[in-house]
């Protein structure tokens, strides 16, 4: 980039560590009666057709304006189907959404979570200040009243999110304007009670697309340890190893990541332990791939996209968020993260094609591409962990592999894993959340290609199956008895289009769903 034009430097960090303009300042509240200020209003109406109670009343003190509304634009009242009816008559609102609920015993958390995501996407730069959206009268549908109002609520705030932080310049019609959301609900200290549970999970969801968001240039790792520091506020123990460590301790494979670059490596240890037991029991192992640009080193990738891969520390973005949220609701569970930062480039000290490590689990490595490196980082801070640990189950999450993107788009992530229970697990979770994984084969046909001439193995096989044979080459660091998972999620971690629930950018992965399986699985009841 020219002189002209600056690149922030990490001097733009906040001493908090969190975006200044990130993140939802959304204001939302549960109340028992709509609020007395004017303003957009919401109401469903299923599609049986029946308008009940209060879309029913403002139908009919608009002089069946809404119904007509509804008719003309030709409305199905499908779920999060909006017919935005502006100015009615008869009604101080300044509009009314009918929103559509679909068939009422389907509509479950995921429906009313993209009913809220839906409500706030529609009027966040429309010039309205505030919504209030009726729950009261809502009957037969699959979820509680007071779960309904949260799930609602909850679906907004995710999709409020905005990262404006390098933003000098917006025009006006391009500015959010709505600042409030009340949701009416008889159960007003229910819904704020199960919302404050999934407010934590936003915060763990913003912080990783805030840290999958930033450039490479500010997030190198050195400032993506200070982002992870700052969790010692909410209770989480943070350790870090910095390069001289390392080298003591014989991290080769993802040292040889890192020799190309000016930043040097860490490695980041953020432990949360909410199970008040005197003897702590072994906890679950959260390993993250976190290159903070991966050029692809002396394997150097094309030009074309080479932008993108700020996105490469998203596995380590997904594992500090949950870290975040687990300790926020503080949940009774152990749970270490473990984040591999690196930074991947070429130079003259950089890796090269052919070089042999040995890796912190003393197995050599025959760098075959200096482009398939998050493996090589996996590797180390996975041995690292079960040495230290002893842990019953390890889940590695990590932006690997390419070919996943090809296979699967931006609909699922690739799981594989060397237990059923556990798969079975992860993939019910990723159902419920919407973070959604498909699970991969996995066999000896496939290993033997990760055979080398001259090392114990080599990082790369050939391009068939590809992600399947990555996958290999982590398992063959997972130790015996050791429940383990990998997801990789090269698709998933950034949209190119508006979501329900999320705005184009960064998604936040893999903590809805980690966080799900720890609660339903291994968190002490």
């Amino acid at each position: 980039m020219s002189a002209q034009n600056p690149i922030p430097t990490q001097r733009a960090i906040s001493a908090s560590g969190q975006s200044p303009k990130g993140g939802s300042n959304l204001i939302i509240s549960f109340v028992k009666r709509s609020p007395a200020e004017a303003g957009a209003i919401a109401v469903f109406v299923p599609q049986s057709g029946q308008w009940p109670g209060v879309a029913d009343a403002l139908n009919r003190t608009s002089g069946g304006q809404l119904q007509r509304a509804c008719r003309t634009t030709r409305f199905s009242a499908a779920v999060a189907e909006v017919c935005d009816v502006l100015a009615p008559s008869g009604i101080t609102a300044s509009r009314v959404l009918i929103v559509g609920l679909g068939e009422p015993r389907q509509a479950g958390a995921a429906e009313f979570e993209r009913i809220g995501g839906t409500l706030c996407a529609h009027l966040l730069c429309s010039g309205e200040t505030t919504l209030t959206v009726e729950t009261t009268g809502l009957e037969g549908t699959a979820l509680e009243p007071a779960a309904i109002a949260a799930r609602i609520a909850f679906g907004a705030r995710l999709r409020a999110y905005r990262f404006d932080r390098y933003r000098t310049a917006e025009s006006e019609l391009s500015k959010p304007t709505l600042a409030k959301v009340s949701v009416v609900t008889r159960l007003v200290n229910a819904c704020q009670s199960k919302f404050n549970r999934l407010e934590a999970v936003a915060a763990g969801v913003f912080m990783a697309r805030d840290l999958v968001s930033e450039p490479g240039n500010v997030l190198f790792p050195k400032a993506f340890t200070a982002r992870i520091q700052t969790l010692t506020a909410n209770g989480v123990r943070v350790q870090v190893l910095g390069e001289k460590k390392l080298k003591q301790l014989g991290f080769g494979a993802l040292l040889g990541v890192s020799q190309g670059s000016a930043h040097e490596p860490q490695v980041v240890i953020c432990e949360y332990d909410g199970t008040r037991a005197k003897r702590p029991r072994p906890p679950i192992v959260l390993a993250g791939k976190g290159v903070t640009f991966d050029s692809g080193g002396i394997s150097i990738k094309p030009s074309a996209g080479l932008e993108t891969l700020k996105q490469d520390m998203g596995g380590a973005a997904s594992v500090v968020g949950v870290i975040k949220t687990l300790a926020m609701r503080k949940a009774r569970c152990h749970v270490v993260g473990i984040c591999g930062l690196v930074e991947n480039m070429p130079s003259g000290s950089a890796q090269r094609p052919g070089d042999v490590v040995t890796s912190l689990s003393g197995k050599t490595i025959e760098v075959i591409n200096t482009d398939a490196e998050g493996r090589l980082v996996l590797c180390d801070i996975m041995w690292y962990a079960q040495e230290r640990y002893r842990p019953k189950v390890v889940i590695d999450m990590a932006t690997l592999t390419g070919a996943i993107v090809i296979a699967l788009g931006q609909e699922f992530a690739g799981l594989f894993c060397n237990d059923t229970q556990l798969a079975t697990q992860l993939i019910r979770a990723g159902s419920d959340t919407g973070d959604r994984l498909w699970q991969y084969p996995m066999g000896a046909a496939y290993d033997k290609h990760l055979t080398s001439l001259i090392a114990d193995m080599k990082n790369l096989g050939p391009n068939e199956g590809r992600s399947i044979i990555a996958a290999h080459f982590i398992k063959r660091f997972v130790q015996d008895d050791v429940a383990w998972a990998h997801v990789d999620f090269g698709g998933m971690v950034w949209s190119e289009e508006d979501t329900a629930l999320s705005p184009k950018g960064a998604t936040g992965f893999g903590v809805r769903l980690l966080d799900q399986l720890i609660a339903t699985h291994y968190e002490q009841h």
